[in-house]
């Protein structure tokens, strides 16, 4: 699963892959901005079949949030 975001992390928004950690914060560390916030929920809801609620964007702190959230999902 981290593998996976850290791609389309890469490709998405073309961070450095060495920044991509599961200690990482989404906007304090990788400058992620609420567009691209809101691009990379689109990317991971097509890319793992789910649906993210927009109340549960705002828990996505770091990258591991996300990927727990996702592994979640998938359960």
């Amino acid at each position: 699963m981290f593998e996976t975001l850290k791609n389309l992390l890469v490709e998405e928004l073309q961070l450095d892959p060495d920044e991509i950690t599961m200690e990482a914060e989404l906007t304090g560390d990788l400058g992620i901005n609420s567009i691209e916030l809101a691009d990379l929920v689109l990317q991971c809801e097509d890319n793992f079949g789910i649906e993210i609620e927009d109340d549960d964007i705002h828990k996505f702190i770091t990258i591991g949030d996300v990927v727990r959230y996702l592994e979640e999902k998938q359960g």
